[in-house]
């Protein structure tokens, strides 16, 4: 028995060092070591011509990244440009949903690979590159900052139609500053750029016929910088399919219905016709990171005033936020 009970004590002892051997030959992937910069193989080709691509990983939580594709822009239009936030699969791999496919990004060896989870998805990497190209393949690591003198400097780009009419929203930026830009096409009279510089960031852009009168509106929600990251919404209305006005959104300041609690970190979207926001109401022991109040829906409809269209207040509602 004594010989048995020493066999299977050394035979728990090598079965101990087997895992630690295993565990040291795969370690866990951290954010501190793939958070940076990645860039495709011509990028050290780039002082004589060629086209490059980069990926910008940057963490959000422990859970979750943001990833950017940019490319040259310098010499002609930009290759790709791609934007999306990616969650947590495994230790070396992030994934998201893009147009209804699964989109990994592996890490490995100073390294990420993009590709899509099922290969008959994989022509949807191509839908955010032009000229044939694709989101798919391998980019390194550079310790280095990228290029700013050849990078795509825009922040947020999207196409918007509806109704025959649609818009063209981008956005560069200088520093806090936000360079925002909306161009129409399909409109009867006036299709000229509209042009505007914003202390905002651009968070997303919706359509929609919001007053039902056969014509488009378009919405374009902003946050502010600093802690309390307080949304705005930049609103056009198409006027009987000919021109654009501006839609006045009025602060949440001047309602003290809706505005009781009010922190910032407030969110937009259009729900069926009416635009909502939704934010978490904070208690007055609350710090601005920790609301422990509840969820507050605000809905507006679109109206018509005396010079301009307006959101006003159509419902209140509040519900638990767990």
């Amino acid at each position: 028995m004594k010989h048995f009970a020493i066999i299977l004590f050394l035979f728990f002892v090598a079965l101990g060092c087997k895992n630690k051997s295993d565990t040291a030959l795969k370690p866990k992937t951290t954010w501190q070591n793939i958070a940076g910069n990645y860039v495709s193989q011509d990028y050290a080709k780039r002082t004589e011509g060629y086209d490059w691509v980069a990926v910008i990983v940057d963490q959000l939580n422990d859970s979750s990244a943001h990833i950017s594709v940019r490319s040259r822009a310098d010499k002609k239009q930009p290759t790709c440009f791609f934007d999306v936030v990616a969650i947590v699969k495994d230790s070396v791999t992030l994934k998201s949903v893009v147009q209804n496919a699964i989109v990994l990004f592996k890490f490995e060896n100073n390294s990420i690979n993009i590709k899509t989870e099922k290969t008959e998805d994989k022509n949807v990497l191509n839908y955010y590159c032009s000229g044939g190209g694709s989101l798919a393949g391998t980019y390194h690591k550079t310790d280095s900052a990228l290029d700013e003198k050849q990078i795509d400097q825009t922040v947020f780009k999207k196409t918007l139609s509806l109704q025959n009419i649609s818009f063209d929203i981008s956005a560069t930026a200088t520093g806090s500053l936000t360079h925002l830009t909306i161009i129409p096409a399909g409109l009867k009279i006036d299709n000229s750029a509209i042009k505007m510089d914003i202390y905002e960031t651009i968070a997303n852009a919706e359509i929609e016929d919001l007053n039902a009168d056969g014509y488009p509106e378009i919405l374009v929600y902003t946050n502010s910088a600093g802690s309390g990251s307080y949304g705005n919404v930049i609103g056009y209305s198409v006027n009987n399919g000919k021109t654009l006005s501006r839609i006045y959104f009025a602060n949440i300041a001047d309602n003290p219905k809706a505005n009781k609690g009010f922190m910032g970190h407030d969110e937009f979207a259009i729900v069926e016709s009416s635009l909502v926001q939704r934010f978490r109401v904070y208690n007055k022991t609350d710090n601005n990171a920790t609301p422990t109040g509840n969820v507050r829906q605000i809905q507006y409809k679109l109206k018509d005033g005396e010079a301009s269209r307006f959101f006003a207040v159509d419902k209140i509602v509040e519900y638990p936020a767990h």
